[in-house]
């Protein structure tokens, strides 16, 4: 609440606050861009060539305003920045949106530069001075430019088979970060949870106790698949992606997959719970053979007989050990 009484507002601002204002913005929008351009270099050198283009559009842009302000008001620039100003748009941190797809990142290149533009196109609305609403004015302009050099470098750097390529490898490696340590997971949960918890309800038919078991074993799992996937591969040389987002999905998605049939257990009657776990098990396992199919081009009734087959082995197994 401090840091917001403090914050000026943008009608209390001077023009030479405004141009100050402007100039960091510049300042920023341009790091931000090169940040961008560094992390989808080695994957992306075609957009990260546009984010360089845009980056040096900022530095032109920038170098206008510094001599504005020269040329009216002196060389000493006042330090205030968007976020000593209370209603200026505010820019997300790059590191907010480094795990955003490649087209997410264009997106919010563009909202960047809409963002601006619409900002100063209301506030030259708001003021009644004619030198700072054609100076408002003049920025709007500059960030509409902004946009149209950007659809320009794009049209430059990036051809369709540039961006067919950057499609595929960008597709490629959230399937081998995301879909398959995230099937796996899902697999190992739905099915090696299958025979402790189905064991334990028959050979106790105490609900309460099968789910702690269920609960048990599903966490378990979750904590070795996830540690495991992260600590296999790095992901330097195989492209697989970050160990750390690796082993998340590993790991959640095996908590999620032997929960999904523990749960059923919080029902106090024994068989309207096991029921209700027996639906959830077959949804698990046509969810799995979907995915394979989706994402892994696995032919639907092959990987639904494969992973049925093994779902049902594991089940029985489990059945037999509580029954006897």
């Amino acid at each position: 609440m401090r840091f917001s009484l403090n914050r000026r507002r943008f009608s209390d601002l001077s023009e030479q606050e405004i141009v100050a204002l402007a100039i960091s913005s510049e300042e920023d929008d341009a790091q931000i861009y090169r940040n961008y351009a560094e992390r989808l270099r080695a994957e992306f050198p075609a957009t990260a060539a546009i984010f360089d283009g845009m980056a040096a559009e900022e530095d032109t842009h920038r170098q206008r305003l510094v001599d504005l302000h020269r040329e009216r008001f002196g060389d000493v620039i006042p330090l205030i920045r968007r976020e000593h100003v209370a209603g200026y748009y505010a820019r997300r941190p790059v590191w907010l949106i480094e795990n955003l797809g490649i087209e997410r990142i264009r997106a919010e290149a563009e909202a960047m530069e809409r963002d601006a533009e619409q900002f100063y196109l209301a506030a030259s609305k708001r003021t009644t001075d004619a030198a700072t609403r054609k100076l408002l004015g003049d920025l709007a302009a500059a960030e509409a430019g902004h946009q149209e050099t950007a659809e320009a470098l794009e049209q430059e750097h990036l051809t369709d088979d540039t961006r067919s390529s950057e499609e595929e490898h960008a597709h490629r490696k959230f399937l081998l970060t995301w879909v398959q340590p995230g099937l796996a997971g899902l697999m190992d949960g739905s099915v090696s949870t299958l025979a402790p918890i189905f064991a334990t309800a028959f050979a106790t038919q105490d609900t309460w106790t099968t789910f702690l078991v269920g609960l048990a074993a599903s966490v378990g799992a979750g904590i070795s698949m996830g540690f495991t996937e992260a600590a296999s591969d790095d992901g330097q040389l195989s492209g697989r992606g970050s160990p750390i987002k690796r082993g998340f999905a590993s790991g959640i998605m095996t908590t999620i997959g032997g929960l999904g049939h523990a749960l059923p257990y919080l029902i106090p009657d024994f068989w309207t719970a096991t029921i209700t776990a027996f639906v959830v098990v077959f949804i698990e396992l046509w969810a799995i053979a979907w995915i394979q199919n989706r994402y892994m081009d696995t032919p639907f009734f092959r990987a639904a007989f494969q992973v049925v087959l093994g779902g049902a082995l594991v089940f029985a197994a489990g059945v037999l050990i509580g029954s006897g």
